[in-house]
């Protein structure tokens, strides 16, 4: 690494600039650039942690259907789902794990689909509501759940 250290004009501090400056408040001191240059030259960065690059991919994971969460009891039959955290479209929740929304049946995706009118993950946006915290939480949380029973965590 080369290049011309400069002094500030009202502090002491210093600037490395790899291009070529103006000659005025650059350090002449051909010996202290050297030195300088070599201590510069001599830090290495630290690598970084390899789990920085880690991150799960939902797609990789176990799949849970639905029904599993009524076979566990995480939900049940003829409970309500929300669609968005505050969103006031209401569905519920069959014994054949599907979802009723007014005359419309059918998957968490399919019933979320026909009221965005757009493709969507029903994990991520039904939420039902957890009687002990008093708020609604994500039925992905549900899914989390099922799979560590599965894998022996719970």
């Amino acid at each position: 690494m080369h290049g011309l250290l400069v002094r500030a004009n009202s502090c002491n501090s210093w600037f490395l600039f790899s291009g070529l400056r103006a000659r005025q408040e650059i350090e002449a001191d051909e010996d202290y650039i050297r030195v300088a240059l070599g201590r510069i030259d001599a830090v290495r960065p630290e690598p970084p942690d390899p789990d920085v690059f880690l991150f799960e991919n939902k797609r990789t994971q176990p799949r849970v259907p639905f029904g599993t969460l009524l076979e566990r009891g995480l939900l049940r039959p003829g409970q309500k789902l929300y669609f968005g955290r505050k969103g006031h479209a209401v569905a519920t929740v069959l014994a054949n794990g599907q979802l009723k929304w007014g005359k419309v049946t059918g998957s968490i995706h399919e019933i979320a689909r026909a009221i965005q009118n757009a493709p969507c993950n029903g994990w991520e946006h039904w939420y039902y509501l957890d009687a002990e915290a008093g708020e609604r939480v994500v039925i992905d949380k549900l899914r989390e759940k099922a799979r560590e029973q599965d894998n022996g965590k719970s």
